[in-house]
């Protein structure tokens, strides 16, 4: 699919990601996007874990106390301790959640989806506020500037492909979110050109 060019540069509301650039793959892919509406995958997309960028990281464990009450696992079980730098990633690098039992440590147990999100509802606390931006934007993510499918969904690994609505439609109020009404306004009219 070809990459075009976004009239300017857009950065997210961190500053970072900048996006310059759309693969037009995310205007033709369809997902089932209402994950916890899915009968058939068993939360497969977090058996990696999640690249979590430092602002996200620090804001998680300024809650540890509460998430460690909330979640049963301890805050030293949260993250691999590896850490990458990544200068477009917010705070500049990444932390990687573990992997346990198959899945991510986040990943709730005795029900579904995220815990993180689930302890952000319960709290009254706005879940962006703590799920990073990659995890927010998936099955879309960013690369060199250009807004592209995760690799899971490019690769046809991603068990929700195929039906449902487009990758764009279904994360477009998350990358409003992160990137502002004017890119969705591009993309919308991009998102016709494709057509």
């Amino acid at each position: 699919m070809p990459t075009l060019p976004l009239p300017h540069e857009f950065p997210s509301r961190y500053g970072v990601p900048v996006l310059r650039a759309v693969d037009t793959e995310i205007f033709q892919r369809r997902y089932f996007t209402h994950c916890l509406q899915c009968t058939f995958c068993n939360d497969w997309c977090c058996q990696f874990g999640v690249d979590v960028d430092r602002h996200h990281a620090e804001r998680i464990l300024s809650h540890a106390d509460a998430l460690e009450a909330y979640t049963g696992i301890p805050r030293d079980r949260w993250f691999t301790g590896e850490r990458e730098a990544d200068p477009d990633s917010p705070g500049g690098e990444t932390w990687r959640t573990s992997v346990t039992d198959g899945a991510c440590v986040f990943l709730n147990r005795q029900g579904r989806g995220c815990l993180l999100h689930a302890f952000c509802l319960e709290q009254g606390i706005d879940h962006h506020d703590l799920k990073s931006i990659v995890d927010g934007l998936f099955p879309l993510t960013f690369e060199d500037g250009v807004l592209c499918p995760a690799l899971e969904a490019h690769d046809d690994e991603l068990v929700c492909l195929g039906t449902g609505p487009t990758l764009y439609r279904g994360i477009r109020e998350e990358i409003g979110y992160y990137f502002g009404a004017e890119l969705v306004a591009v993309l919308d009219a991009m998102e016709t050109g494709a057509r």
